[in-house]
């Protein structure tokens, strides 16, 4: 699959974090969908066309868990990133059962969540050509 601007779909319920990783990635060539709570990211994916889901772990409605899980039973191959700043190992545990392709822990740092948003979109994807040159992009 080749891939030119991958879209990505940021699931958190605060508003402040969405919006400063929409302005990290759409200058670097990604499409970013925003989500405010599971429900609606669980209709996003149904809907649109996303590459990789952001999910933060503790919101209204559904869990990152929860959307998460719902996500996986009809778009499986859909690569996930669960945020949370109250991580322990139960939820690194559920995480991995449910195949989280990682489990961040909040505040996380942008190159870090870059990063892992790239290995994500290598490992799911082989996109290699397009991520460099879209990664160098100028701000």
């Amino acid at each position: 699959m080749v891939i030119e601007n991958p879209s990505l779909l940021i699931t958190d319920d605060d508003s402040a974090f969405r919006e400063t990783l929409q302005r990290v990635f759409e200058p670097r060539g990604y499409r970013t969908l925003l989500a405010g709570d599971g429900e609606e990211a669980v209709h996003i994916v149904r809907t649109q066309v996303v590459h990789l889901a952001l999910l933060d772990m503790h919101m209204p409605k559904l869990t990152g868990l929860e959307t998460l899980r719902l996500v996986k039973q009809f778009k499986a191959i859909l690569p996930c990133i669960l945020l949370s700043a109250d991580l322990d190992e139960t939820i690194v545990e559920q995480a991995r059962r449910e195949h989280a392709f990682s489990v961040l822990r909040k505040p996380v740092a942008l190159m870090q969540i870059m990063g892992v948003v790239r290995q994500a979109l290598e490992a799911t994807y082989n996109w290699h050509t397009s991520e460099r040159r879209l990664w160098n992009r100028p701000k």
